[in-house]
C-alpha cells in the first residue's frame, strides 16, 4: 500500500524575493560549477545556496558548505523569505516545454509518501545508485533536516483519474509561475480541499510507484530515517522523517518524455575508422554506411526513430566523419555476457550497446582505454566528433516507460544512464521540513 499524504510545505514569499524565476534552481546533479556561480549571482536568495552550496576559501573543512546551507534555510524561514503553508496541502505541478519543435505539458502533483525499504513494498527503483552522491545528499539532509527537492515518481493510471480530479479543482485557482534557464514554464497550484486530497490518497493507495528520477535522494531519505531510528530520535510513525517529498506523474501523461542518452567515447585510437567499426560489428550486425557529415548523422537518427526498436544504433567516427546505421541481428552472446540479468534487461538498447557492441566487439578489436561522456542531443554528438575530443559517437534509442515499469516491477535495476526524463523538476518550489 502506498501512503501518500499532504503536508505544510515551505515556499518562497514572492513579495520578498520578486520573480520566482530568479530564485529557483534545477536539481544538484545537472549543475556544473559555472552554472552554480551564475545562480549565486542571479539573486541573494537563490535556492542554489541550499541545493548545492559551494565551498568557500575560508571554510575550515569540506563539510562547512552543508552547515552554511542549513544556516540559509533557518534564516530564510525566520525572516519570512520562506513561508510555511498554514494548513496541509498537495501541490499540483505542471511543466510546459518544447522538444524538437513540439510543445508538451507534463502534469503531476507534489506530496509526501511514506518511505518503504526497496523490495518490501510498492515503491520500485529502476536505476543503480552511486555512493558519492548518496553521501553528499546525506550530509545535506543531516544539516538541513529537510527534503529540498522532490523524487520523481510514476504510477499507472490509464484513465488519468487522479490527475483529472486535481486539474478540475485547479481551474478555480491561480498558479505560481517560474521560467527556468531552458525556457521551461513551471506552474504550481496549492490544493487544500480535504475531499480532493482524500480522492488522491485513495486513488494511489493500491498502485505501484516507480522512481523515475531521484534514486540517490530516496535512498538517502531511507538512510537518514535509519540513523534517526538508531539514535532514538525518529518519533512515532507520523514523524516527518518517515516520509519523503515526491512528485507523482501518471504513466499515461502525454507530456511524459524519455530522451535518449547518447554515448561519446574517448580514449580510443585517434585514427579509429568506420571500416574498423564495421569489421568489429559484422559478426552480429547488419551495417549500412549512411554517409559523411551532420546530414548523415541526422539521417541515421531518423532511421532509428522510424524503426523504434531497441536493436538499432548509430555509430559515428571522428577520423573519417562517417556514420553507420547498425542493426543487431544476433543477440545470443548476451545470455553469457549478462547472464545475471533477465532477457528483457539483455535486450535493452543500452545493454546491447555496452555489453555486446562496445565491450565485447569494438573495444576488444581496437584497444585503448575507453572513457564515456553522456549527451542527449544529436548536435552535441556531432560537435564533439568534429572537435575530435572523442573518437566514437554512439546513438542509442531511449528505453520506454514500459521498460521502466516491467524491469522495475521485477525488482531489477536498469543499466546506468538508461533513461533521461525531461525536463528536470525544479528545486525551490516547495520544501518538506522534517522537523
Amino acid at each position: 500500500m502506498v501512503d501518500v499524504s499532504p503536508f505544510r510545505g515551505w515556499r518562497y514569499d514572492v513579495s520578498q524575493v520578486g520573480d520566482l524565476s530568479d530564485v529557483i534552481t534545477p536539481p544538484y546533479d545537472v549543475i556544473d560549477s559555472k552554472f552554480q556561480d551564475q545562480l549565486y549571482k542571479k539573486h541573494p536568495c537563490n535556492f542554489i545556496r541550499l541545493e548545492l552550496n559551494r565551498s568557500e576559501p575560508a571554510d575550515p573543512d569540506a563539510n562547512a558548505k552543508y552547515a552554511r546551507a542549513a544556516g540559509f534555510l533557518k534564516h530564510w524561514m525566520l525572516d519570512g523569505v520562506l513561508l510555511q503553508e498554514p494548513e496541509d496541502a498537495i501541490y499540483v505541478y505542471s511543466q510546459e516545454f518544447k522538444w524538437e519543435g513540439k510543445t508538451f505539458v507534463r502534469s503531476g502533483f507534489l506530496a509526501r509518501v511514506r518511505l518503504e525499504e526497496f523490495g518490501t513494498g510498492n515503491v520500485f527503483p529502476h536505476e543503480q545508485t552511486l555512493s558519492g552522491p548518496k553521501l553528499d545528499r546525506l550530509l545535506l539532509i543531516r544539516a538541513t533536516n529537510a527534503n529540498l527537492s522532490p523524487i520523481f515518481g510514476l504510477y499507472p493510471d490509464e484513465t488519468a483519474s487522479v490527475q483529472n480530479v486535481l486539474d478540475d479543482v485547479c481551474l478555480a485557482l491561480t498558479p505560481s509561475m517560474a521560467t527556468d534557464h531552458l525556457g521551461v514554464i513551471h506552474r504550481l497550484w496549492v490544493v487544500k480541499d480535504h475531499s480532493v486530497i482524500g480522492k488522491v490518497k485513495a486513488g494511489l493507495k493500491e498502485k505501484p510507484v516507480f522512481i523515475a528520477d531521484g534514486h540517490h535522494r530516496y535512498e538517502t531519505a531511507l538512510n537518514y530515517r535509519r540513523e534517526l531510528q538508531a539514535a532514538g530520535k525518529l518519533g512515532d510513525e507520523l514523524a516527518a522523517a518517515n516520509f519523503v517529498l515526491m512528485h507523482f506523474v501518471g504513466m499515461q501523461d502525454p507530456g511524459l518524455q524519455i530522451l535518449p542518452t547518447h554515448r561519446l567515447v574517448s580514449g580510443l585510437p585517434a585514427d579509429l575508422s568506420s571500416e574498423q567499426v564495421t569489421k568489429a560489428l559484422e559478426p552480429y550486425c547488419e551495417i549500412e554506411v549512411i554517409g559523411k557529415g551532420d546530414k548523415a548523422a541526422e539521417e541515421t537518427w531518423g532511421l532509428m526513430e522510424a524503426d523504434g526498436g531497441q536493436d538499432v544504433f548509430g555509430f559515428g567516427t571522428a577520423s573519417d566523419d562517417t556514420w553507420l546505421f547498425v542493426r543487431v541481428t544476433d543477440e545470443s552472446p548476451m545470455s553469457k555476457l549478462a547472464a545475471d540479468h533477465s532477457e528483457e534487461w539483455q535486450s535493452l538498447g543500452v545493454s546491447l550497446l555496452h555489453k555486446l557492441l562496445l565491450e565485447e566487439l569494438i573495444f576488444k578489436q581496437v584497444g585503448g582505454e575507453p572513457k564515456f561522456q553522456y549527451v542527449h542531443r544529436l548536435d552535441e554528438t556531432t560537435t564533439a566528433l568534429h572537435a575530435k575530443s572523442h573518437q566514437l559517437g554512439c546513438l542509442v534509442a531511449p528505453a520506454t516507460i514500459e521498460h521502466v515499469r516491467d524491469i522495475a516491477a521485477s525488482r531489477e535495476t536498469m543499466p546506468p544512464k538508461s533513461t533521461y526524463f525531461y525536463p528536470k523538476l525544479l528545486s525551490g518550489l516547495v520544501v518538506h521540513s522534517l522537523s
